[in-house]
């Protein structure tokens, strides 16, 4: 596995509606692999590969939309306070807590190193030890007096957080594996995939966090016969978690989305997948996900409507700085979608 290439992936900053350095990532990786590259007015990659094989159904040949999103998590200055700190506001469902004695990236004119503060607990009142932090009461200290903050930063810049990627045992764990580690099984996949009868086209999708908005436009572009997202799901397999409540399990494979809180996944496609895992000795569990919504959302609503499915990698404390990962279930995740491209044009699409 290349670790190397996931671990860039994850490491280089890329919100919504600023994925540019992830962008080129995508593109250098996936240009060699396809017959076709562009770049849509959302900034989504598109990259287009013709069937590999004379498909068995008449007609033209069945088109195939693969996405992963790009985009992760990240905050937006807000305001530039007298004393040179910054107040903020989210990109993405942030949970307070674990943004407090965060290290983040200031992505002004160039990139500056911050720390998120609050108060001390040395003077906090009875009270307020008790209280969940909210966002409007943290900040970022740069370290700069106003201005020097002020010759840097502006209102709107970009933050991302900050942290490194590193092995844990069998695992690995960082930011932004929501969803780097989907855009990555999708190029593994689309490099081990050589023999398909239909039209592959890989999407890295912008703007999900705030809305599934990158995908929508290219499913609606491209309007696709069939679909397949790359996401991560909750592994809630954590002690004092029920087994109902675990969603999926950290090293028992790749996940079958079956439904979240944005789709019902087709059943044709649920079963196509779970048959070829089954066939092909690939680990999978099967996935039901109560809140929570993917790209497979807007590939599904697509023109007249597109058959669609998710391979989810099951993923534990999701939207924190320490995502983690089984590197079991992202080559699983990485067989299953290899698999199913090389037979997609038997999947039945029509009632």
């Amino acid at each position: 596995m290349n670790l190397d290439l996931l671990s860039e992936l994850c490491r280089t900053a890329g919100g919504p509606g600023r994925e540019e350095r992830i962008r080129e990532i995508m593109v250098r990786e996936l240009k060699p692999l396809v017959d076709q590259i562009d770049v849509d007015r959302m900034g989504n990659v598109v990259a287009t590969r013709k069937p590999r094989l004379a498909s068995k159904r008449k007609g033209e040949p069945r088109r195939l939309m693969l996405s992963a999103h790009m985009d992760e998590i990240s905050l937006m200055v807000t305001h530039i306070e007298s004393n040179g700190f910054l107040r903020f506001t989210t990109l993405g469902g942030f949970d307070a807590k674990t943004l407090t004695a965060q290290r983040v990236w200031v992505h002004g004119k160039k990139d500056v190193l911050g720390l998120i503060g609050s108060k001390p607990v040395h003077i906090m009142a009875a009270e307020e030890r008790t209280k969940l932090p909210k966002i409007e009461s943290l900040f970022i200290d740069l370290g700069m007096t106003k201005s020097r903050v002020e010759r840097i930063v502006s209102v709107g810049d970009l933050i991302t957080r900050e942290r490194d990627f590193v092995q844990i045992g069998d695992s690995v764990s960082t930011k932004s594996l929501d969803d780097r580690v989907g855009c990555f099984v999708m190029i593994e996949a689309v490099r081990k995939a050589r023999r398909h009868g239909v039209e592959v086209v890989a999407v890295a999708t912008t703007q999900e966090e705030i809305g599934i908005r990158g995908a929508q436009v290219a499913a609606q572009h491209l309007n696709p016969d069939l679909g397949i997202a790359l996401d991560v799901t909750l592994a809630n397999d954590l002690p004092g978690a029920s087994e109902q409540d675990a969603i999926t399990r950290l090293g028992q494979g790749a996940a079958i989305k079956i439904m979240d809180s944005s789709v019902v996944c087709d059943f044709r496609v649920v079963d196509a997948l779970r048959d070829l895992a089954e066939k092909k000795r690939i680990p999978f569990q099967m996935e039901v996900l109560p809140k929570g919504g993917t790209d497979t959302s807007a590939i599904q609503r697509a023109g007249r409507g597109a058959p669609a499915g998710c391979i989810s990698i099951p993923c534990r404390y999701v939207h924190s700085v320490i995502e983690m990962c089984h590197k079991k279930d992202v080559q699983a995740a990485v067989d299953l979608l290899a698999a199913f491209i090389a037979q997609a044009d038997r999947v039945p699409i029509e009632f």
